[in-house]
């Protein structure tokens, strides 16, 4: 059989559509904090924009609360509304706005209610199936870079006016 029938399919962020489309995976999805399991799920969403990685909206049944601190930081996403924020604290450390969720969605995106995603950067790692993930380049935007997902990636310097 030829080696390509092995290989997997790279998806190329800039097949991704705008404004993004929410869809379940059934890849496991797993962040861990200051070496404890924060979040562990197969039924995530994710969240595909055009020259993004993927951001993946864990259920918060899948989350262990008790880790997550309300912080009181807000943004907003022109697609999905107010974003609130949530340090995650393990023992002495912490990651500040390391996670958010959207409890009141825009129209068209309420099935991301209350489901929290996390910045790879801030956190200890964050694995999508046995593939541990990489962040999304600059601090802004919450991307997971893994290696069936191919750019140029939005975030990085130079970036800002695509």
């Amino acid at each position: 059989m030829s080696p390509l029938f092995y290989q997997s399919k790279k998806e190329s962020v800039w097949d991704y559509p705008r404004p993004p489309r929410v869809e379940p995976t059934s890849k496991r999805i797993r962040v861990a904090f200051a070496g404890v399991a924060i979040a562990d799920t197969q039924r995530a969403l994710r969240v595909l924009e055009t020259s993004h990685p993927p951001v993946y909206y864990i259920p918060p049944q899948d989350v262990r609360r008790e880790f997550l601190v309300p912080s009181g930081h807000k943004t907003f996403c022109e697609f999905k509304g107010i974003a609130h924020y949530w340090t995650a604290r393990v023992k002495d450390q912490e990651a500040v706005n390391g996670a958010w969720a959207y409890p009141s969605p825009s129209a068209g995106y309420g099935i991301l209610r209350d489901h929290f995603a996390f910045y790879v950067h801030l956190m200890g790692a964050c694995y999508v199936g046995n593939e541990r993930a990489e962040p999304q380049p600059g601090g802004f935007y919450g991307g997971w870079m893994t290696s069936d997902i191919v750019g140029p990636f939005k975030g990085g310097r130079g970036t800002e006016t695509w």
